[in-house]
């Protein structure tokens, strides 16, 4: 019997029409999972129904709430110090919206127990793909990573991927205090700081769906922040 302590990180901000979906969805699995929702005071009630879910799995899902609205980066690096305290295995990032599957929970963890240090869920490796997104944005997505990979020079092909698993080992080495970036620059990041410590890094292909419900949390910003922020890291202390 496997007992090793996995917990999924999900950041939250107005999804209340997935964060119940989601959590059924995850105890389904035929794992011992936990869930970590972090919410940064969605002002459309997500908290109070997470809060419901704590006391429907009391040991199971946890809640995690911030005062106003700090990006997705500093959600999850909030989310790995508080699994890091409490002596997970496995941690994992994934979104609330569907976009990642929550069978490949078990793809992501079973590549991290075969050997990797990270595994991610890759739309553009061999096998990868994604549904219901205009070729305009799979475009762009697919040229960010090229872009990504020719500043660092790193062998990903889906350096924006915000669906992976990490040993615990993994976030306990990576100087989480330097990490800053709110969005696509802190997936790369964090890609970039593993493979700098020499982790073994591996991608898994995964079928990403735009989300159904709630609205994307996608801003001008978070593009702007990833141009600039890959030629940052390359002197950032990580």
């Amino acid at each position: 019997m496997n007992t090793s302590k996995t917990i999924i990180i999900i950041p939250t901000y107005n999804e209340k029409e997935n964060v119940v979906k989601m959590t059924q969805a995850i105890m389904g699995i035929d794992l011992e999972l936990s869930i970590l929702f972090v919410d940064d005071n969605s002002p459309d009630g997500t908290s109070r129904l997470i809060a419901d879910l704590v006391k429907k799995y009391p040991n199971q899902v946890f809640l995690e709430s911030r005062e106003g609205k700090q990006g997705l980066g500093t959600a999850y690096i909030h989310g790995f110090k508080w699994a890091l305290e409490r002596k997970y295995d496995y941690i994992f990032e994934m979104d609330c919206d569907f976009s990642h599957a929550p069978e490949d929970i078990v793809r992501l963890k079973n590549a991290c127990e075969q050997g990797a240090d990270m595994a991610i869920g890759s739309r553009y490796c061999k096998g990868g793909k994604v549904k219901n997104w205009p070729l305009k944005r799979i475009m762009m997505s697919y040229l960010a990573s090229l872009y990504v990979r020719m500043i660092l020079w790193i062998p990903i092909k889906d350096t924006t991927a915000g669906f992976k698993c990490y040993k615990a080992k993994v976030l306990e080495t990576v100087n989480l205090d330097q990490i800053t970036f709110k969005g696509y620059a802190f997936q790369i990041c964090m890609k970039y700081a593993a493979l700098k410590h020499r982790f073994k890094v591996v991608e898994v292909p995964i079928v990403f769906v735009d989300r159904l419900y709630g609205e994307s949390k996608m801003s001008a910003g978070i593009f702007k922040e990833a141009i600039w922020g890959v030629w940052k890291m390359r002197k950032m202390n990580l």
